[in-house]
Formats: C-alpha cells, structure tokens, sequence
C-alpha cells in the first residue's frame, strides 16, 4: 500500500515545477537571446553584396565580444544589396564613424557573425547611421571550386612551346665549306 499524503504530493509537484523552470531557462539560454535586462541598443545598417550564412539574431563582436545583434535583413529594391540592421548596445555608443563590419565565420563551419573593426575618426556613429566600410561573406564552396576547376591560377602561365627549346647553334662559316 503507498502512502500518499499531501506532503508528498506537495514534494513532488515543487520538484517537477522546478524542473520545468529549469528547461525553461536552458531553452532561452540555448537561443542566445537577451530579455531586455542589460538596458538598451540602437540601430545601425550596413550593406553586404552576399551575406552567406548569417542569420537574424546573429552575434554582433568586436574583438571576439558580443556588443549587439542582427536585428533585421532585408533587400534593397534599388541597388539589390543586403541592407542588414545591427541592434548594438548602448554601452557601446562612441564607435568610430569610420567602423568597418564583415561578415566572418566561427571556425571551419561554424556559425556566421558580423565582426566590426573600429577606425580612428573623432566622430562617433550615430543611431541609425550606415557603416560605410563592408566586406561580404566568403563562400567556401565557391573558392573551392575556382581553386579546383583553374579559376584561381594566382598568375602563374605556362611558357610558349617554342621557348622551351634552345635554338640550334648554327654552323661556322669554316665548316660550311668543307670540300
């Protein structure tokens, strides 16, 4: 016979409940996401003729540090570039106006970030303000295929058939006339 009591069942209950706030936790973690607690962020843009693999809220770094996201992606109808909105940290207001922003990769196949690499000028960016300096994504398989197919011969060209033989040294007048 098992005992049930209301001690037991309250035991069970606060131990599942606790378990459920745990998977919670670790889902909203595992998304990398952040919930409004460490203050806010503005936006900027910058223009990419490819952007690989990068996905909305992709990291934002400077120097390996997070300092935003990537808030939104769209398409310009004018010039068909990828205009993409960083979500930065206000911690991080005083970025230079000469900020440059590419789209990297962590490792061989990891997931795809846009790095920022701060320049010198006084002049801060400004909320809504376009990076001017960009550098798209890499497509791995596509250098493979130029590398592998001749498309990438770094210069090198084969010389002329004719260049490869010496020229025959020709005979000296004395013995032409041999008689």
């Amino acid at each position: 016979m098992a005992i049930r009591g209301p001690r037991l069942e309250f035991a069970v209950g606060a131990f599942l409940l606790l378990a459920l706030a745990s998977l919670l936790v670790l889902a909203f973690a595992s998304t990398n996401r952040q919930f409004g607690f460490g203050g806010g962020s503005y936006p900027l843009t910058a223009r990419f003729s490819n952007l690989g693999q990068l996905r909305l809220q992709a990291p934002v770094k400077i120097g390996g540090v997070v300092v935003g996201r990537v808030e939104k992606v769209e398409l310009d109808p004018v010039r068909f570039d990828s205009v993409v909105t960083l979500a930065i940290d206000d911690r991080y207001q005083d970025l230079p106006g000469d900020t440059s922003a590419g789209i990297l990769t962590s490792g061989l196949l990891g997931e795809s970030y846009i790095g920022l690499q701060p320049g010198g000028d006084p002049e801060p960016l400004k909320p809504g303000d376009e990076i001017a300096y960009t550098q798209p994504a890499i497509d791995l398989i596509q250098l493979v295929g130029k590398y592998m197919f001749g498309g990438g011969s770094g210069g090198a060209t084969p010389a002329p058939a004719d260049a490869a033989t010496p020229p025959s040294p020709e005979p000296s007048p004395t013995e032409a006339v041999q008689p």
